[in-house]
């Protein structure tokens, strides 16, 4: 198991900072479904951090069932978590993004056309202003 080096700000807790992390680990298919990942002291040890931060994030990661226990064994992740993660933060995206998004946009009278092409523009890169 590959296990990136994540670099800890102070601009949230470290605790969903470790959250965030391991989704993005299982997004990216460096953890897979079914996969161990690392225990609490692993990550403490890695990062430095109190145990008990460490095993706050992973919990919430278990309470969301993105990560199941084995007694005695360790964290796993659970079969399904790429497809939950994903619809999660599409929604959050779309409540943090998208609603003020348009929101502005009706405030500069930009039509739906206008927006989209600004989007598409976007996401291939490009300048359109």
């Amino acid at each position: 198991m590959e296990v990136n080096r994540l670099q800890l700000s102070d601009e949230k807790s470290i605790y969903l900072q470790i959250e965030e992390m391991i989704e993005d680990q299982i997004l990216r298919g460096i953890l897979l479904e079914e996969e161990r990942v690392p225990s609490t002291n692993e990550l403490s040890r890695m990062y430095a951090i109190n145990p008990a931060t460490a095993a706050k994030g992973l919990n919430l990661l278990v309470e969301r069932g993105i990560l199941y226990k084995k007694r005695g064994i360790g964290m796993f992740v659970s079969a399904g978590a790429v497809k939950q993660i994903v619809a999660q933060r599409k929604s959050n995206f779309y409540k943090q993004y998208v609603v003020g998004l348009a929101a502005e946009a009706n405030v500069l009278n930009i039509t739906k056309d206008e927006l989209l092409k600004m989007v598409s523009s976007a996401m291939e890169g490009k300048s359109t202003l």
